[in-house]
C-alpha cells in the first residue's frame, strides 16, 4: 500500500504541475527551438514518469488479489479502472500529440493536448482521494495501529545501603511509530 500510496500521490502532484503550468509554457518556447526541446521533454520527464506510473500499475492490480479485509473491492477495482484511464489517455492521446509537436509546433495541437490532459488531472486527483480513503481504512478498520507497542525486558541493578546488589527483571514498554521521536 504505502508503493502505491506514494506513486499515486507523486503523480498527482505531477500532473497538476503538467497541467497548469509545463504544458501551458509550451506555447511560448519558441517555433525555432520547439523540435529540440520537446524531444529533451519527452526523454527527461520519461524517466520521472515511467517508474511511478509502472509502479503505481503493479501495485493496484496486486491489491486486487491480496486486498486487505479493510478495503472493498469495488474500491480496489475502482483504483485499476482510474489507473487503465490514465494509461488510455496517455498512450491515445497525450503520445500521439506529442509526436506531433516533436516535428513541429502546431498551436491546434498543443490546445488540444492541454485540454485532453484534463482526463488525466481528474483520473490521478480521484485516484490519490481514493488511494488515501484506502489507507484510512487500513488505519481505523484494519487492525493497524499509528504505533506498536514493544515490550522488553531490562535489568535493572540496584544496590541498597548494605551494599547488597540485586537483580531485578522489569518490564519497559517502548512506543514506536510515525508520531513519536
Amino acid at each position: 500500500m504505502m508503493a502505491q500510496l506514494i506513486s499515486t500521490l507523486a503523480m498527482v502532484g505531477l500532473i497538476w504541475f503538467v497541467q497548469v503550468v509545463h504544458y501551458p509554457l509550451f506555447g511560448i518556447v519558441g517555433v525555432g527551438s520547439f523540435h529540440d526541446y520537446q524531444q529533451a521533454h519527452q526523454q527527461r520527464t520519461g524517466l520521472v514518469v515511467a517508474p511511478l506510473m509502472l509502479t503505481e500499475a503493479v501495485t493496484s492490480l496486486t491489491l486486487l488479489w491480496l486486498r486487505p479485509a479493510a478495503i472493498p473491492m469495488e474500491a480496489a477495482i475502482g483504483g485499476v479502472l482510474l489507473v487503465a484511464m490514465v494509461w488510455v489517455s496517455t498512450f491515445f492521446w497525450q503520445v500521439p500529440f506529442h509526436k506531433r509537436l516533436s516535428k513541429s509546433f502546431d498551436a491546434a495541437t498543443h490546445r488540444q493536448l492541454v485540454k485532453s490532459n484534463w482526463v488525466r488531472t481528474a483520473a490521478w486527483s480521484i485516484r490519490g482521494v481514493l488511494i488515501c480513503w484506502m489507507c484510512l481504512q487500513l488505519i481505523t478498520n484494519g487492525n493497524v495501529p499509528l504505533t506498536s507497542t514493544i515490550s522488553q525486558p531490562i535489568t535493572k541493578k540496584t544496590t541498597n545501603m548494605a551494599s547488597n546488589t540485586r537483580t531485578h527483571s522489569i518490564t519497559q514498554k517502548q512506543t514506536h511509530g510515525p508520531f513519536q521521536s
